[in-house]
């Protein structure tokens, strides 16, 4: 068994475990700053809109041996106040997009590029598309944003329960304003491959929430019938039982996509391919996290709220303590140290735990009965009336 292997067998059956849970408020911190930067690169550079959301005109001419900063230089003057945002394909053509101009600019703008880079103007291929156009993308990729985050919290409740609907919901804009941020800091066009890779994100996010908090309602099935475990450290345990599974899938998932951003935008500058490789790569990572280190906690503070879950912890903490007294009282009584305290065994106990549980196996060992000296005494002795 590989080490990876090794280790999710370990943590599944209770062997070792991370407390997630309980560090929550570290968790918290780190999102919240994560947060915090992200909403400010936002603030301060904004999102840069395609020419699909903003309008505009796009314009791709032939193969050509100029560089970038060559095509930029020659037509630095002929775009007026509009900036001119300057890609070379794959292809070795060049694309040269304006944004927030109209159809006489666009053509306007045509014949000089045309004339700058010393080629025929039908030989540059022009895509326009109007303001209003643009305006109406916006607002149907926002709406499809909003009934996607509806759908989502309305499934979760019923699938689960209101609490993990709404832990689904925060971990889903977390991912959601990091992946923003990220596009707005780093400066890449938002289009509409860009809109689809998020909602992608947010679907793989979704997933990945969805197996832990199936694991965490098998977990805590019939959870207030023991008085062992609290809801925080089972709901723990259960992160912990499909932590490996979520990180393989996490990182199964990002080699293709980092392939798509470094490999195709980076290397063979297949720009398109950027608008949705980063928001994928960013919203998978940030995704993993929240699932791992947003959503589980979330729903274990919601819960301790519950009336039910308060009564169980306080019978947890108090058995303890009561074992604890046991214990220093009288450490040499096997039954005192060892045997099982009432109310702490048959269905009472939690099904998963009592084979994982090292103090359930100790008790189970050293709690059997010793028989009675008396009940020896006629052993080897024949059978018969007595005399």
């Amino acid at each position: 068994m590989s080490r990876l292997g090794n280790l999710g067998h370990r943590l599944h059956r209770g062997e070792i475990a991370y407390d997630f849970v309980g560090k929550r408020k570290l968790w918290y911190g780190v999102s919240i700053l994560i947060t915090v930067a992200a909403i400010l690169g936002l603030a301060v550079n904004g999102l840069k809109l395609g020419i699909e959301f903003s309008g505009g005109a796009v314009f791709t001419t032939p193969k050509t041996s100029m560089s970038v900063s060559q095509v930029q230089d020659r037509i630095g003057g002929d775009t007026g106040d509009h900036q001119a945002l300057v890609q070379k394909l794959g292809t070795g053509s060049v694309r040269i997009q304006i944004s927030d101009i109209t159809l006489d600019e666009a053509k306007q703008y045509q014949g000089e590029i045309a004339k700058d880079l010393d080629i025929k103007p039908a030989d540059i291929d022009p895509q326009i598309i109007g303001p209003s156009w643009g305006e109406e993308i916006s607002k149907k990729a926002f709406e499809g944003l909003v009934i996607f985050m509806v759908l989502v919290t309305i499934y979760m409740a019923i699938a689960f329960e209101w609490r993990k609907a709404v832990a689904a919901l925060i971990a889903l804009l977390h991912d959601l304003t990091i992946t923003i941020g990220v596009y707005a800091i780093v400066g890449f066009e938002v289009t509409p491959g860009t809109v689809i890779g998020l909602l992608t994100v947010l679907g793989y996010s979704l997933y990945d929430t969805v197996v832990v908090f199936d694991g965490l309602k098998e977990t805590t099935k019939d959870i207030t019938k023991q008085n062992r475990y609290t809801y925080s450290e089972l709901a723990n345990r259960s992160l912990n039982q499909t932590l490996v599974r979520s990180i393989n899938t996490t990182v199964v998932a990002l080699l293709p996509v980092a392939g798509l951003l470094f490999v195709g935008g980076g290397l063979l500058g297949a720009g398109t391919l950027n608008d949705i490789a980063l928001s994928l790569f960013v919203g998978l990572t940030a995704g993993a996290y929240s699932s791992i280190f947003i959503a589980t906690p979330l729903v274990a503070d919601l819960k301790e709220r519950d009336p039910e879950i308060k009564a169980l912890r306080k019978r947890v903490l108090a058995k303890r303590a009561a074992d604890a007294r046991r214990g220093e009282q009288g450490g040499d009584d096997p039954q005192d140290s060892h045997g099982p305290a009432d109310g702490d065994h048959g269905d009472g106990d939690h099904g998963d735990h009592g084979d994982d549980d090292p103090h359930a196996a100790t008790a189970g060992a050293s709690g059997s009965r010793r028989e009675s000296p008396s009940r020896n005494r006629g052993r080897n002795r024949p059978s018969g009336k007595r005399r």
